[in-house]
């Protein structure tokens, strides 16, 4: 038996503007936009991979309103999870993402644990870091 994940939900205060970080900066391509009530998802994914696939979601999207709401005050307060992605080249990778904009939160650096890593803030507040595996 094989499992692997399929969808990364990241919850955002408005889809257009993630975008611009997800799809502009990170280079993911869109490969859904659905309306849904009063909201609407966009789902994302790598060029060239079928999975995992990220679905941009406002907090009321799908949700009920009290749902929604207690989504929307986590995202105000920026704790919702963060969300971590792997890049082949972390340093080209953090240049196209600092260009963007993006507030840089960790400039490229060596963990102790092996990884090299940065990261930056989306839009809505969300930390996202971007890792690159050590080198054998």
């Amino acid at each position: 038996m094989t499992i692997s994940l399929q969808n990364c939900h990241i919850t955002v205060h408005d889809v257009d503007e993630a975008l611009a970080f997800y799809r502009d900066a990170l280079g993911l391509e869109v490969r859904n936009d659905v309306p849904s009530g009063e909201g609407r998802w966009v789902t994302l994914g790598g060029p060239g991979l079928p999975a995992p696939e990220y679905v941009l979601s406002t907090p009321h999207s799908g949700r009920s309103k009290a749902d929604g709401d207690a989504l929307q005050d986590l995202l105000t307060k920026g704790v919702l999870p963060m969300v971590v992605f792997r890049a082949d080249d972390l340093d080209a990778t953090f240049d196209k993402i600092r260009e963007s904009g993006a507030e840089v939160l960790q400039e490229p650096i060596d963990q102790p644990w092996g990884t090299r890593d940065c990261a930056f803030r989306d839009p809505s507040g969300t930390m996202v870091r971007i890792a690159q595996a050590p080198k054998a």
